[in-house]
């Protein structure tokens, strides 16, 4: 009777063993590499050498969806000039062009520059480098 139970535990970590390396080779690990998986690259329109540009032939809302249905954003802003995902250590930037959209994705840190002066008042930004700005002093607050 023993046996039995080795031999099942043995079946349940095969299982698991095989349901594990499925996961990690098909899927998606974070914001960026789901883009890159699942859009168009466009390295003639990447800003510099921070912010990687693809392109859908879906509106920004959809893509949005899209992106947010996988991978839900730490915050979220939208006005004319686009759409702002903000993630732990990325940015999803979706900006109409066109009939479609094109998807910038960078760093935080250097997203944090390149729009603050859009996202500024909307809670989107934090500074990108893991500290919320605020001093270290006695206080209330913290």
């Amino acid at each position: 009777m023993r046996r039995i139970w080795y031999i099942m535990a043995a079946c349940l970590g095969a299982v698991g063993l095989l349901i594990g390396g499925i996961t990690v080779f098909s899927g998606s690990f974070s914001p960026r590499s789901y883009v890159s998986n699942h859009y168009q690259r466009a390295v003639t329109r990447d800003l510099g050498t921070d912010a990687r540009a693809y392109t859908s032939t879906k509106s920004p809302t959809r893509v949005a969806k899209e992106i947010t249905g996988a991978w839900s954003p730490a915050g979220q802003y939208a006005d004319a000039t686009g759409i702002y995902l903000r993630y732990s250590k990325d940015s999803v930037v979706l900006k109409p062009n066109g009939s479609g959209t094109l998807i910038l994705v960078e760093p935080l840190r250097t997203a944090y520059t390149r729009y603050a002066g859009t996202v500024g008042g909307s809670g989107w930004v934090g500074r990108g480098d893991g500290n919320s700005g605020r001093g270290g002093g006695p206080g209330t607050g913290k």
